[in-house]
């Protein structure tokens, strides 16, 4: 079988959120974000890779342990994207082996298994090279782009585009793809790297040099509406505590 590689992007300071420490240990019903996201991981990766902060490692590593969880655990010296993080999984233990890198972002605490399962079997099954999960709603930051017949051709971020937000196909920060094939589209100078708006490495841009490129590129709209909610301020998880 595949092996597939777990890789948690969590070197978020927690600043915006008015946090003093790395919001995806925001503790949710009395736990952590990131425990709840790296149990959710076990069945593909009982050691999932995690891309930390210097300021952050410890105080994450400290709240693994006390939750008898175990991670690779790998800093991403500057706040530089997800681009950037994403390519900092090559100083991982787990990166020599991984076929498959199966990607979430830190800070969603309600990703149903139910979820994870489809996409990991969907990509799986149907031998792609890139597959994430998607919902249709009323006001997308990240809106996902189709042909004629259906095909993802690109994934348009509003923010760089300097647009509004605007109803339609919009991700919810879960990915599962083939290692080799991103890990060499990231490091390549291609159109869309460098944000307009924040000058960091973006990672979404990739969707459209892979569909570009003919690549096997599958957008599954089965996200829940749990499986999108996100910590950016204290606001957006305040129901759920």
């Amino acid at each position: 079988m595949a092996e597939i590689c777990a890789l948690v992007a969590a070197a978020g300071r927690g600043t915006r959120a008015g946090l003093p420490y790395p919001k995806t240990l925001y503790a949710i019903q009395g736990k952590p974000i990131l425990v709840r996201i790296v149990e959710l991981l076990a069945p593909s990766d009982l050691h999932p890779t995690i891309i930390v902060s210097p300021d952050g490692q410890d105080q994450i590593r400290e709240c693994l342990e006390a939750a008898g969880v175990e991670a690779h655990l790998v800093v991403q010296p500057e706040p530089c994207g997800m681009g950037d993080a994403v390519l900092r999984f090559d100083q991982s233990p787990a990166f020599a082996n991984a076929e498959h890198v199966l990607l979430v972002w830190g800070d969603v605490p309600f990703i149903q298994p139910e979820t994870i399962a489809a996409l990991v079997r969907d990509h799986l099954r149907n031998n792609n090279d890139f597959t994430f999960v998607t919902r249709l709603v009323s006001s997308a930051y990240t809106v996902v782009s189709r042909d004629a017949v259906g095909h993802v051709t690109g994934v348009v971020e509003t923010r760089e585009k300097g647009v509004a937000p605007q109803a339609g196909e919009r991700d919810m920060g879960l990915f599962i793809f083939r290692k080799a094939v991103v890990m060499n589209v990231l490091r390549e100078e291609l159109s869309g790297k460098w944000g307009l708006a924040t000058g960091e490495h973006g990672f979404l841009y990739v969707v459209g040099h892979l569909a570009a490129r003919g690549l096997r590129v599958t957008a599954l709209p089965i996200a829940t509406e749990l499986d999108l909610v996100s910590l950016n301020s204290l606001k957006d998880v305040q129901a759920y505590v």
